[in-house]
């Protein structure tokens, strides 16, 4: 079922990506994968970016158009069942080049729509 508060969900996208900017800034990649605290806290982030999600349904589409909601939905399942295969490598990846065009195209919604 699709959230009744779309615009919430999109909002706790951005604060949990502002989360992990905030966790890893000024950290390079290396002192990243030695940081278990910091890699687990991005888990998490990534995982609460996921749920929120696929709590906005087909609305994610709609809101926010030309962005892998399929993928950002799915995070959370290969976090959660495949967490042993996830190298701190691919978070990186995700943190340094999915998030920041992700929350770009979600402020923009955000300030079309409030």
């Amino acid at each position: 079922m699709p959230s009744k508060k779309p615009l919430q969900r999109l909002h706790e996208i951005i604060e949990h990506i502002d989360l992990i900017a905030e966790y890893t800034k000024g950290m390079p990649e290396e002192k990243f994968s030695e940081d278990r605290k910091t890699v687990h806290a991005t888990e998490r982030c990534l995982m609460v970016i996921s749920e929120a999600a696929i709590k906005l349904g087909p609305e994610a589409e709609n809101l926010v158009p030309d962005m892998p909601w399929h993928n950002i939905r799915g995070l959370g399942n290969v976090l959660r069942h495949a967490y042993d295969q996830v190298s701190t490598q691919l978070l990186w990846e995700i943190i340094t080049v999915d998030l920041p065009p992700l929350k770009s195209a979600i402020r923009e919604t955000l300030l079309k729509t409030e």
